[in-house]
Protein backbone atom coordinates (compact mmCIF):
# COMPACT_ATOMS: atom_id res chain seq x y z
CA UNK A 1 0.00 0.00 0.00
CA UNK A 2 1.54 3.56 -0.85
CA UNK A 3 1.76 5.99 1.68
CA UNK A 4 -1.82 8.18 2.42
CA UNK A 5 -2.07 11.42 0.91
CA UNK A 6 -4.23 13.37 3.48
CA UNK A 7 -6.70 16.43 2.68
CA UNK A 8 -9.71 18.38 3.96
CA UNK A 9 -13.06 16.31 3.99
CA UNK A 10 -16.08 17.68 2.14
CA UNK A 11 -19.21 16.99 3.28
CA UNK A 12 -19.55 14.79 -0.51
CA UNK A 13 -17.18 12.75 1.71
CA UNK A 14 -19.15 11.00 3.66
CA UNK A 15 -20.40 8.53 1.81
CA UNK A 16 -16.76 7.02 1.53
CA UNK A 17 -16.66 7.65 5.46
CA UNK A 18 -19.62 5.59 6.70
CA UNK A 19 -18.70 2.12 5.67
CA UNK A 20 -15.48 3.20 7.70
CA UNK A 21 -16.88 4.33 10.71
CA UNK A 22 -19.37 1.35 10.32
CA UNK A 23 -16.53 -1.45 10.24
CA UNK A 24 -14.63 0.48 13.11
CA UNK A 25 -18.03 0.60 15.82
CA UNK A 26 -18.85 -2.81 14.51
CA UNK A 27 -16.15 -4.29 16.85
CA UNK A 28 -16.78 -2.88 19.61
CA UNK A 29 -13.41 -2.90 21.04
CA UNK A 30 -12.38 1.15 20.42
CA UNK A 31 -14.94 3.59 20.56
CA UNK A 32 -17.98 4.14 22.35
CA UNK A 33 -20.68 4.13 19.34
CA UNK A 34 -23.18 1.36 19.46
CA UNK A 35 -23.31 -1.05 16.12
CA UNK A 36 -26.36 0.51 15.28
CA UNK A 37 -25.81 4.30 15.30
CA UNK A 38 -27.61 5.89 12.82
CA UNK A 39 -25.96 7.89 9.82
CA UNK A 40 -27.22 11.24 10.59
CA UNK A 41 -25.13 10.76 14.23
CA UNK A 42 -22.16 10.03 12.59
CA UNK A 43 -22.80 12.40 9.89
CA UNK A 44 -23.03 14.84 12.90
CA UNK A 45 -20.25 13.53 14.41
CA UNK A 46 -17.74 14.20 11.28
CA UNK A 47 -18.89 17.20 10.18
CA UNK A 48 -20.67 19.08 12.94
CA UNK A 49 -20.46 22.67 13.64
CA UNK A 50 -17.08 23.14 15.11
CA UNK A 51 -15.61 19.90 13.91
CA UNK A 52 -12.77 20.32 11.05
CA UNK A 53 -12.39 17.25 9.31
CA UNK A 54 -9.62 15.69 6.87
CA UNK A 55 -9.08 11.79 5.04
CA UNK A 56 -6.53 9.66 4.22
CA UNK A 57 -6.57 8.30 1.03
CA UNK A 58 -4.53 5.71 -1.03
CA UNK A 59 -4.76 5.74 -4.44
CA UNK A 60 -7.42 8.08 -4.36
CA UNK A 61 -10.14 5.78 -2.28
CA UNK A 62 -10.44 6.99 1.84
CA UNK A 63 -8.57 4.41 3.76
CA UNK A 64 -9.27 7.09 6.71
CA UNK A 65 -10.69 9.75 8.57
CA UNK A 66 -9.69 11.75 11.89
CA UNK A 67 -11.52 14.90 12.93
CA UNK A 68 -10.35 18.07 15.36
CA UNK A 69 -12.64 19.93 18.04
CA UNK A 70 -12.12 22.16 20.65
CA UNK A 71 -11.99 19.90 23.50
CA UNK A 72 -13.61 22.48 25.87
CA UNK A 73 -15.36 25.58 25.44
CA UNK A 74 -14.23 29.06 26.29
CA UNK A 75 -11.26 29.40 28.24
CA UNK A 76 -10.60 25.64 27.75
CA UNK A 77 -10.89 26.22 23.67
CA UNK A 78 -7.09 26.47 23.55
CA UNK A 79 -7.07 22.79 23.83
CA UNK A 80 -7.58 20.62 21.02
CA UNK A 81 -9.38 17.02 20.84
CA UNK A 82 -9.26 15.01 17.95
CA UNK A 83 -10.55 11.48 16.80
CA UNK A 84 -9.42 8.96 14.05
CA UNK A 85 -10.78 6.43 12.22
CA UNK A 86 -8.96 3.85 9.60
CA UNK A 87 -10.51 1.22 7.51
CA UNK A 88 -9.81 -2.29 8.61
CA UNK A 89 -7.90 -3.29 5.50
CA UNK A 90 -5.70 -0.40 6.33
CA UNK A 91 -4.26 -1.54 9.75
CA UNK A 92 -0.79 -1.94 10.42
CA UNK A 93 -0.01 0.43 7.32
CA UNK A 94 1.27 4.02 8.53
CA UNK A 95 -2.14 5.26 8.08
CA UNK A 96 -2.60 6.16 11.67
CA UNK A 97 0.84 7.48 12.08
CA UNK A 98 0.45 9.52 9.42
CA UNK A 99 -3.08 11.09 10.03
CA UNK A 100 -1.71 11.87 13.79
CA UNK A 101 0.90 13.31 12.67
CA UNK A 102 -0.79 15.70 10.20
CA UNK A 103 -3.71 16.08 13.05
CA UNK A 104 -0.44 17.68 15.05
CA UNK A 105 0.36 20.53 12.33
CA UNK A 106 -3.23 21.25 11.80
CA UNK A 107 -4.10 21.34 15.01
CA UNK A 108 -1.09 23.94 16.15
CA UNK A 109 -1.70 25.31 12.43
CA UNK A 110 -5.79 26.09 13.79
CA UNK A 111 -4.17 27.88 17.13
CA UNK A 112 -4.60 24.80 19.46
CA UNK A 113 -2.03 25.06 21.97
CA UNK A 114 -2.25 21.28 23.16
CA UNK A 115 -3.88 18.63 22.61
CA UNK A 116 -6.86 15.76 24.98
CA UNK A 117 -7.60 12.52 24.07
CA UNK A 118 -10.06 12.47 26.48
CA UNK A 119 -11.19 8.21 26.45
CA UNK A 120 -8.48 6.47 24.89
CA UNK A 121 -9.17 2.39 25.34
CA UNK A 122 -6.40 0.74 27.27
CA UNK A 123 -7.04 -2.55 25.25
CA UNK A 124 -6.47 -0.68 21.55
CA UNK A 125 -2.45 -0.94 22.04
CA UNK A 126 -1.89 0.25 18.66
CA UNK A 127 -3.39 3.33 19.03
CA UNK A 128 -2.12 4.13 22.49
CA UNK A 129 1.57 2.93 21.49
CA UNK A 130 1.00 5.47 18.55
CA UNK A 131 0.05 8.35 20.57
CA UNK A 132 3.18 7.72 22.98
CA UNK A 133 5.17 7.39 20.05
CA UNK A 134 3.80 10.68 19.27
CA UNK A 135 4.59 12.49 22.30
CA UNK A 136 1.40 12.28 24.28
CA UNK A 137 1.86 11.15 28.10
CA UNK A 138 -1.05 9.17 29.86
CA UNK A 139 -1.91 11.51 32.71
CA UNK A 140 -5.16 9.65 33.85
CA UNK A 141 -7.16 6.49 33.88
CA UNK A 142 -10.68 6.01 34.13
CA UNK A 143 -11.03 2.50 35.72
CA UNK A 144 -13.63 0.22 33.92
CA UNK A 145 -14.97 2.86 31.93
CA UNK A 146 -15.37 1.26 28.48
CA UNK A 147 -17.42 -1.93 27.49
CA UNK A 148 -15.08 -4.40 25.48
CA UNK A 149 -17.06 -6.16 23.22
CA UNK A 150 -15.12 -9.39 24.27
CA UNK A 151 -13.15 -8.32 27.49
CA UNK A 152 -15.77 -6.67 29.68
CA UNK A 153 -15.12 -3.81 31.52
CA UNK A 154 -11.83 -2.01 30.55
CA UNK A 155 -9.94 0.72 31.50
CA UNK A 156 -9.75 3.80 29.21
CA UNK A 157 -6.63 6.71 29.05
CA UNK A 158 -6.51 10.63 29.35
CA UNK A 159 -3.54 11.60 26.71
CA UNK A 160 -2.35 14.85 26.67
CA UNK A 161 0.24 16.46 24.83
CA UNK A 162 1.42 20.34 24.06
CA UNK A 163 1.70 21.62 20.76
CA UNK A 164 4.94 23.67 21.75
CA UNK A 165 7.21 21.91 19.65
CA UNK A 166 5.08 21.77 16.30
CA UNK A 167 5.90 24.57 14.07
CA UNK A 168 3.51 26.87 13.26
CA UNK A 169 2.29 27.07 10.07
CA UNK A 170 -0.58 28.78 7.75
Amino acid sequence: MAPPTIRRAVEADFGDLWPIFQAVVATGTTYVFAADTPEADAFAYWFGPGVHTWVAEVEGRIVGMYKIVANQRDRGAHVANASFMVAPEGAGRGIGRAMGEDCLRQARALGFHAMQFNFVVSTNRPAVDLWLSLGFRIVGTLPGAFLHDSQGYVDAYVMFRTLNDIPATE
